[in-house]
């Protein structure tokens, strides 16, 4: 099958990445798995195991730019012009506002897929050779929050309450002691440290020392590579019920709960939680061949002409809620 991968940032992921992250890792296990992967991403773009690395132009219509030797074509982002090849879309992220779905849209988690009245979902997984090899019987020095912490939802500041009221230390990845992204914000505690936007060696010797990961996110999140990566290191993950995070947090790889309280209390029992269970957790479910077997099904669906779906996902006014900042308990 000749594959083209279609996205509008460049590859390889540098430092986080997380959507370039994933569709590197998919390309090279379809890649593995004897098919033809292309990509048509913007300029500056390189990868060693494409068949081609082709330039994408934002202000051309993408039918112009999608080569006739493609079989299937999987786009990562929304587009608005039909779409003339066989093909599927991932949808990766939120919408607040009333919408109508392309009938090909594919959803990274089963309560994404819930939340717009579809039902076709596929986890993403990650390339772990990319990543150090796990320390497992190490001891453990903090805890750590991993996310762009200048994004209120992603509330690095409900993190650092959790950690100072479980007297614990925390490490943030991902922001900065002073902010100044989105208005004035300076972080006095120091139990906290920051370390910016880390990736590579230095963000996986930073999780092989954490204890475990506090996620008390304040939306739906869709996902959450965050947390996969971080049970990957044998991190437990500490976090809200919302989103996805009761579905990809067991009770074997962490606690979620809307209670300050009740993840203080978790948080305090870290050691309960086996470092080898949340890392064989993250290898065996959410990897790059797993996720690519999952789509290599749809793209076979779409080559004979059937829809991802049956009718087009959709988000009613009537369903609206405010994704920006959803309630917790303390």
């Amino acid at each position: 099958m000749r594959i083209l991968i279609v996205h509008n940032t460049t590859i390889p992921a540098v430092k986080y990445g997380g959507i370039e992250r994933v569709i590197w890792g998919l390309g090279k296990a379809l890649n593995n798995l004897g098919h033809e992967v292309h990509y048509l991403v913007p300029k500056g773009s390189t990868c060693p195991f494409a068949k081609s690395v082709l330039v994408f132009n934002a202000n051309e219509d993408i039918n112009k730019q999608i080569p006739d030797y493609v079989d299937v074509v999987h786009l990562s982002y929304q587009v608005i012009e039909p779409i003339t090849k066989p093909y599927i879309t991932t949808f990766h992220g939120n919408v607040n506002q009333e919408c109508k779905f392309d009938i090909n849209t594919v959803f990274i988690s089963a309560n994404h897929a819930k939340r717009f009245h579809g039902n076709v979902f596929v986890y993403n997984g990650l390339d772990w050779s990319d990543y150090a090899k796990p320390v497992l019987d190490n001891s453990r020095e903090y805890f750590h929050f991993l996310g762009d912490a200048a994004w209120k939802v992603k509330n690095v500041k409900g993190a650092i309450a959790i950690a100072k009221k479980a007297n614990e230390k925390l490490v943030v990845l991902g922001g900065k002691r002073l902010n100044l992204n989105m208005g004035f914000r300076f972080t006095s505690d120091l139990h906290v440290r920051f370390k910016g936007m880390v990736g590579g060696d230095k963000k996986s010797a930073l999780l092989q020392n954490s204890k475990g990961m506090i996620f008390p996110v304040l939306w739906h999140e869709p996902f959450g590579l965050a947390i996969i990566e971080s049970m990957f290191y044998g991190c437990p993950v500490f976090g809200t019920a919302y989103g996805s995070l009761p579905e990809l947090i067991t009770k074997d790889t962490g606690f979620t709960s809307n209670s300050e309280g009740e993840l203080i209390a978790a948080v305090k029992h870290a050691e309960n939680f086996s470092k080898k269970d949340c890392h064989n957790y993250a290898a065996d479910v959410f990897n790059a061949d797993v996720m690519a077997k999952n789509y290599l099904r749809l793209y076979e669906k779409v080559l004979d002409g059937f829809t991802v779906h049956d009718s087009a996902p959709y988000l009613p006014s009537s369903e609206i809620i405010n994704v920006k900042m959803l309630p917790m308990q303390h």
